[in-house]
């Protein structure tokens, strides 16, 4: 990567963080943004801070997608953006409205362990409620100095009234003398309504001026104060969300609390919470804004995602649903089970905006069409590894208002066979002009089925990566994937799976893909020798650009978007 000269003059301003007073009140707002990347790249938590804190634009985007191999913010920088955020909104200087955090992660990452990291939902939270805090401190000194500057210009008031009162009420002479007790009952009725006058006076003064500073547009580097600060929203925070069993209670804090700050999901992950949290945490989000819902390890049965889909129907720019392993078991033998997969079918109706749909290990054999048919546009993703698809399932598919428009697919763990080959031949045909990303590892496909699909698999004119690992082919049939695979000039990344000439001596003849994983490889053998067979052929024709690995736990499609 070529840096721009603006880019290391950035990263060398901010190397030093004695010099930054004598820089940071001349540098023009255009340049703040290459300083805080340079800020970010060079791990410079104070620059970090001293930046954000005068921010001089309106909206603040950190954590994008970016190139392969670039690391994301440091957590002291991204912690030391937060604090900055919360002093900014008391520093004239700063003009910050809306900070946009939407693909920033923290230690539990997109599909990490969420166990033991630090999470930037709890920062996020936390700086929320510590910024509720810090305001209703700031409103209650500021009533008290009011308070006190009110009894000031009372006591002055009152002085200067008590002095005039001297000056101009002694002038009665002997012509005009009046019993004493009636000059005393008047003088104490007249001091008496003259303070109450005086006193009201004064108060009315106050209120006018107070209203006559708020209404002035832009004064104070635009930030407003009203007498209410605690609701007084000065800035958006906009992040993806990843929520389980011991961030609740501070996420619901967060999002229930009116303060400067208001935080708004884009993309909300949960983790082994019930169906009634998960409930209660939808009805506290904004409703515009969230874009996709990932739910993970919940248990919440067919009845519990029957009850979230009208929630779900509320939010209008909805367009992800993912569900991985919440126990969506439906059995026909079960009383209600018919009844509540029609209320499932009827709630996914309403998704009006749905494009992405992923089911992962919910064990509904057969009931593809009734959820599928039932989406009123076609999807673009659609994942379904261990769903234990019947043929009935792929039959369906295959001939469905989605085949064609499907951009993403993955069939992973779903048995395939002689039977259910038309069908997967037919889905490939159907999405051969748009699909860019499929994965049919751990299906049980042999060099025989294999072979039968390439010329399906070759005719997919966009696809950019293939997934095909724990399938039991063999160096001959490995050999035949990549020779069909180097002429196809969209494909950017093969996963294939270790032959069965490398595993040790004892697999069956058809082993499972859970056997294909937990088998040890053969020591005798080179690993080394089949990736060279492989990647001889990729060279031969000239694809450099095609990266072939067995790696399965570090393959991402996503590399090559």
């Amino acid at each position: 990567m070529v840096l721009s000269l603006v880019s290391l003059c950035a990263r060398e301003v901010v190397r030093d963080h004695s010099s930054s007073p004598y820089w940071l009140r001349w540098v023009p707002r255009e340049l703040y943004r290459p300083l805080l990347e340079a800020s970010f790249t060079g791990c410079r938590p104070l620059a970090v801070g001293e930046l954000v804190q005068r921010w001089p634009e309106r909206t603040l985007r950190v954590g994008r997608s970016r190139k392969q191999g670039q690391m994301g913010p440091n957590r002291l920088c991204v912690q030391a953006l937060l604090l900055a955020v919360v002093r900014g909104m008391s520093d004239q200087r700063c003009a910050l409205q809306v900070l946009d955090l939407c693909g920033l992660q923290g230690d539990e990452g997109g599909m990490g362990d969420p166990m033991g990291g630090w999470s930037l939902t709890v920062a996020l939270c936390t700086m929320v409620v510590q910024s509720r805090a810090r305001a209703q401190r700031a409103q209650r000194e500021r009533k008290r100095l009011s308070a006190l500057e009110r009894e000031k210009d009372v006591k002055r008031e009152r002085g200067q009234w008590k002095r005039g009162r001297e000056t101009n009420g002694d002038g009665a002479g002997p012509d005009n003398e009046e019993p004493e007790g009636n000059d005393r009952e008047k003088m104490g009725s007249c001091g008496t309504l003259g303070e109450e006058e005086l006193i009201t006076g004064v108060r009315r003064r106050m209120e006018v001026e107070r209203r006559r500073e708020t209404a002035v547009p832009g004064s104070g580097g635009g930030r407003k104060e009203t007498e209410d600060v605690s609701s007084d929203v000065l800035v958006h925070v906009r992040a993806d969300l990843f929520v389980n069993a011991r961030s609740w209670e501070r996420v619901r804090g967060a999002l229930s609390a009116s303060g400067p700050l208001k935080l708004q999901c884009r993309y909300l992950r949960v983790e082994e919470i019930s169906v009634s949290s998960i409930r209660t945490m939808l009805g506290l989000l904004p409703r515009q804004g969230l874009l996709g819902i990932d739910v993970r390890y919940s248990s919440l049965g067919v009845a519990g995602l029957a009850e979230l889909l009208p929630l779900l129907s509320t939010f209008p720019a909805l367009n992800s649903l993912r569900l991985h392993y919440c126990n969506l078991d439906f059995r026909r033998d079960q009383p209600g089970q018919e009844e509540a997969l029609g209320d499932l079918s009827q709630g996914l109706t309403r998704l009006q905006e749905l494009r992405c749909l992923s089911l992962t290990a919910l064990r509904l054999p057969g009931q593809l069409r009734v959820l599928l048919s039932s989406l009123p546009r076609p999807l673009e993703i659609l994942e379904l590894p261990y769903l234990s698809l019947s043929p009935a399932d792929l039959a369906y598919l295959s001939c469905s208002h989605h085949a064609s428009t499907l951009q993403q697919l993955d069939l992973s763990e779903n048995r395939l066979d002689e039977n259910t080959l038309t069908s997967i031949r037919r889905l490939l045909s159907q999405a051969s002009g748009g699909l860019q990303h499929l994965s049919l590892s751990g299906c049980g496909l042999t060099d025989g089925l294999l072979g039968l699909l390439l010329p399906s698999l070759g005719g997919c004119r966009a696809l950019k990566s293939l997934a095909l690992a724990l399938n039991p082919l063999s160096i001959a049939g490995l050999m035949d994937l990549v020779r069909m695979a180097v002429r196809m000039p969209s494909l950017r990344q093969l996963l294939y799976p270790n032959p069965l000439e490398d595993y040790q001596p004892g697999l069956p003849d058809l082993p499972s893909s859970a056997q294909l994983l937990d088998w040890p490889l053969d020591e005798a053998t080179d690993i080394n020798i089949t990736s060279s067979q492989l990647n001889r052929v990729r060279i031969e024709s000239g694809r450099s650009d095609l990266f072939l690995t067995c790696d399965l736990l570090n393959y991402d499609k996503d590399l090559v978007d």
